[in-house]
């Protein structure tokens, strides 16, 4: 009997990318390749557990978090992005996990696995890969157009020459730092590109981080398919010059359903739901990484009032708040009572948007997230802050599959903007064209059929390029 293909998987440590990761994982156990999921301790007791048939074939792998001089300026206990307070502490966990590279590296020389699948952080991965001879693979959170988008910031020394080492990788060209048209559409879109391609503490930026791994890689694959956005899956493939391989959406599974929850609060809110009629909900979730401000979350409760369509919120406490009531405007529970649900804290994302009565997502556009919803065939209602949701927003209007909250020239947006998108995306006349492509792009993104070809095709890939082939 051949020995199973074996995969260690390196996800950076935000949700947003372990969770892909994840699913990632149980579809390559799904095929029959053993999977070393390697992370630190308390984000593996955070993930889900995987399945009772598929747990010989994946394997949780912690690595404990390793102390350095400036864990004191990490709140205790933090692993992940998620128990940052603010975006300024990220670059002190990127330095505690930049040193996750000497245990991996004995875990390399130990396992010998076959593949190493790296984040866009994990830039000390291709070293080790070099070294051991393991054919490095980068799996993507982020969409092909995002990289398409950026490829070229990435790779190019300047205009003409593409870089030529990993040494060449360590110092961005200034016409990238100030590339007016990157700028631009970030700015555009989120009101602000502070930070992008900034250092952090370790002295490496994010930029840098994603160039080497880019460079080192054999191949990259791209959460996504053709169906979606074809073209962008082409142009960076030439841009790259390396194999650029959908492996499908991998579209989370409802595996517990509703049935599952006890909370009592979640019982009366689906309770509510059921009351309502189809389609006419819009919910609004950010996740837990987008961190709002007070105006920002008084802004949105305003414009939900102001649109006057049943809503339902899932809103995690933000740290300026004092308590739940001090999360939302005074009176507003009052004033949207029997209109709108607001629950602060978790929400089961999955079981809420497959619901009959919801209709639109009010959301930040994130990859994952538009996954998940367009896979329901809801209206999008896109309000994007970071990293690659501004450019998602983008190419979902202009492909006809969203309405984004317009802002204003300092990046603010206002109750009014809210209401005005929601109101156009849900209910009005002219947004009828959006509903019809929303329900129209479900039929891809809802193909399990289409996506596990993909996916087959991905598997086959490893197979005939793994180190040693499977007999």
């Amino acid at each position: 009997m051949a020995t199973p293909l074996h995969v260690a998987m390196l996800p950076w440590s935000a949700f947003g990318h372990l969770m892909p990761f994840f699913q990632l994982s149980i579809a390559l156990a799904k095929s029959g390749v053993k999977v070393s999921f390697i992370s630190t301790p308390k984000i593996i007791q955070r993930i889900p557990k995987p399945p009772p048939n598929l747990a010989t074939l994946i394997n949780l792998v912690e690595f404990p978090l390793p102390a350095f001089i400036g864990n004191a300026l990490l709140p205790e206990g933090a692993e992940a992005t998620v128990d940052l307070p603010s975006f300024d502490k990220i670059q002190y966990l990127k330095i505690a996990y930049d040193l996750l590279q000497h245990p991996f590296k004995q875990f390399v020389a130990e396992q010998s696995p076959d593949w190493i699948f790296c984040d866009a952080l994990t830039h000390w991965a291709v070293k080790i890969a070099q070294e051991y001879e393991v054919p490095l693979l980068h799996f993507s959170v982020f969409s092909a157009s995002m990289y398409a988008f950026l490829g070229p910031d990435l790779l190019v020394d300047n205009k003409t020459k593409i870089r030529q080492s990993p040494e060449s990788l360590t110092v961005v060209p200034e016409w990238v730092k100030f590339s007016s048209w990157l700028a631009l559409r970030i700015f555009e879109a989120s009101g602000s590109f502070d930070g992008l391609y900034g250092l952090n503490a370790s002295g490496i930026s994010d930029i840098d981080r994603a160039a080497n791994v880019l460079y080192g890689c054999q191949a990259i694959a791209i959460r996504s398919c053709p169906e979606y956005e074809g073209e962008y899956l082409n142009l960076f493939e030439k841009i790259i010059g390396k194999p650029v391989i959908p492996v499908g959406l991998l579209t989370p599974e409802n595996v517990n359903g509703r049935d599952q929850i006890t909370d009592e609060r979640w019982k009366k809110i689906f309770q509510w739901l059921d009351e309502q009629k189809p389609k006419s909900v819009v919910f609004v979730g950010f996740g837990s990484e987008c961190k709002l401000t007070r105006d920002q979350v008084y802004e949105m409760a305003y414009g939900l009032e102001l649109s006057g369509l049943p809503f339902l919120w899932a809103l995690r406490k933000p740290e300026w708040a004092s308590d739940d009531l001090d999360a939302l405007p005074p009176g507003f529970g009052d004033r949207v009572h029997g209109k709108g649900m607001i629950c602060i804290g978790w929400a089961p994302q999955l079981e809420i948007l497959g619901h009959s009565s919801i209709g639109g997502s009010l959301f930040h556009a994130g990859w994952g997230s538009i996954i998940e919803t367009l896979q329901f065939g809801h209206c999008l209602v896109v309000l994007p802050f970071i990293i690659d949701q501004p450019l998602n927003a983008r190419v979902l209007v202009e492909k006809g599959l969203a309405v984004e909250v317009e802002r204003s020239e300092d990046g603010s947006f206002s109750r009014n903007e809210i209401a005005k998108a929601l109101t156009q995306a849900m209910v009005s006349e002219e947004g009828e064209k959006l509903r019809v492509k929303t329900r129209k792009a479900t039929m891809n993104f809802n193909n399990k059929k289409l996506q596990e070809d993909y996916f087959v095709r991905f598997v086959e890939y490893l197979k005939t390029n793994a180190v040693r082939k499977q007999e």
